[in-house]
């Protein structure tokens, strides 16, 4: 398993991009709005809540970073236009954050203007580590300007993450805690799946205790068993918290939680920008090559 995860992560590079398309299609909705919303109405039918993210990040104009908040505009619309049970989430590179942070709030601000009105939530991600201090600036600015109507990420595998979960714990924001996709340096960021993975029960109790509304993310088992701990410890109702998962990424467990009466959110990805999010998946969890590759020699690939 280790040879050929590393293999795959060695590889990537240089894989042609029908290949990469091939492995990660059932983690991508499709590249039409139309695609994500028959996306989110079938999960709807399955029990859960969804987020869609309109595929991009780190434009390096103005006029891209508009074309992505066109592109919002025109899901909130289609949210409202056919009663999704669905919120949105955001990158704020994909807004211009490395263009100008002012020019990245106002368009992030655009997006919520639309959004707030209409009760849809809006989630800002969160990117790699030089961007986190930027990223906190501005969603503290803009729950300021619309109270409740949006969120932020943390990211455990970094060693900041403890702080950064007090301080908004104490605010009582509404925060995805993850493990963290982006690779940092060993100053930065944990390196070793088992101190993640405890990193993430700490900042995910201080955050539970301390009143914030959290979104579990994770397709870990062990830490799914860790949260339902401490949900039952805090004597938690189901209204204070939320799991989440991503499209594609162990259905079988997405079922265990919500037949448990527990609130699960899929993440739901669609854009001509699927590559790059691909490949990022693809190298973070090679399983994925894995069970692309056992559904081909079976003649199927699973949605």
């Amino acid at each position: 398993m280790n040879l050929f995860n590393g293999l795959i992560r060695t590889t990537l590079p240089i894989t042609p991009k029908p290949m990469v398309h091939f492995f990660a299609r059932r983690y991508v909705a499709g590249a039409r709005l139309e695609e994500a919303v028959a996306t989110v109405q079938r999960l709807a039918r399955d029990g859960c809540r969804a987020t869609v993210d309109v595929l991009g990040e780190s434009v390096s104009s103005r006029d891209l970073a508009a074309t992505a908040v066109k592109s919002y505009l025109e899901v909130i619309d289609a949210i409202v236009a056919n009663s999704l049970d669905a919120n949105v989430s955001l990158k704020p590179t994909q807004m211009g954050l490395t263009i100008d942070e002012e020019f990245c709030f106002s368009n992030i601000d655009a997006i919520l203007a639309r959004a707030h009105p209409k009760g849809i939530f809006v989630r800002i991600d969160m990117e790699d580590a030089p961007t986190t201090d930027a990223t906190l600036r501005i969603y503290r600015r803009l729950i300021a300007r619309y109270p409740k109507g949006t969120g932020v990420v943390l990211q455990a595998r970094l060693r900041r993450n403890l702080d950064d979960a007090a301080a908004l714990a104490a605010e009582k924001t509404n925060v995805r805690l993850c493990k963290g996709i982006y690779l940092e340096p060993r100053p930065i960021g944990y390196q070793e799946r088992d101190i993640i993975r405890n990193a993430y029960v700490d900042a995910l109790r201080v955050l539970l205790a301390g009143g914030s509304y959290v979104g579990i993310a994770t397709h870990d088992e062990w830490l799914v068993e860790a949260a339902l701990g401490l949900v039952r410890q805090l004597s938690l109702t189901p209204d204070q918290y939320e799991f989440q998962m991503l499209l594609g990424v162990d259905p079988e467990l997405r079922k265990i939680i919500t037949g448990t009466g527990h609130k699960l959110r899929v993440y739901v990805p669609f854009g001509s920008h699927w590559y790059p999010y691909s490949v990022r998946r693809l190298r973070e969890n090679p399983t994925i090559a894995r069970a692309g590759l056992e559904a081909f020699v079976r003649g199927r690939m699973d949605v």
